[in-house]
């Protein structure tokens, strides 16, 4: 017969296939955690592509944008300074703009409505007439610089789409 008896070779059995349960499972976790590594490793390799491409972006949209903006304002104040030779001062003294115009428009250009219009808007001498053309070209050159600045950030935001692709886009 055996040497050991029935019973401390069943503890013995189950001593080992515990150990070699618990030892399969500290090597599962280990492949595991490997694994695991490796994907937050290739996340964060990821992540630092997408913001160096948002940054290229950034900077390309930006100097764009400051380009554009440099040239509109440009033809802005060449059209300001051409002012005087489209309304001479003989159209000044020929015709002014009475301060009901000025109500209107500024009322206008800020969208909002008009205050009543008073008896002496209409009789009282108001501002010369280029004056308002200055103020008009200088309000369109400020709307066009608005409209640039929109431009950019509509290309800034499909840049910023592209970035985020887990491949980059060929040039």
């Amino acid at each position: 017969m055996s040497l050991i008896p029935w019973p401390y070779r069943w503890l013995v059995i189950v001593l080992l296939a515990a150990a070699l349960i618990g030892f399969g499972w500290i090597k599962g976790a280990g492949h595991v955690q490997a694994q695991w590594d490796i994907v937050v490793q290739e996340q964060t390799l990821q992540a630092a592509a997408i913001r160096e491409r948002q940054a290229q972006a950034t900077v390309k949209v930006v100097t764009e944008y400051v380009d554009r903006v440099r040239i509109v304002r440009e033809k802005g104040d060449t059209i300001i300074k051409e002012v005087p030779v489209y309304v001479p001062v003989q159209a000044d003294a020929a015709c002014t703009i009475n301060r009901g115009f000025v109500r209107l428009h500024d009322a206008a250009a800020a969208g909002e409505l008009p205050e009543p219009a008073r008896d002496a808007d209409a009789a009282a001498a108001g501002l010369a007439l280029s004056t308002v053309a200055g103020t008009v070209a200088a309000n369109y050159q400020t709307c066009h610089e608005n409209a640039e600045q929109l431009k950019a950030l509509q290309v800034w935001v499909g840049e910023m789409g592209m970035a985020k692709q887990t491949h980059p886009p060929t040039p």
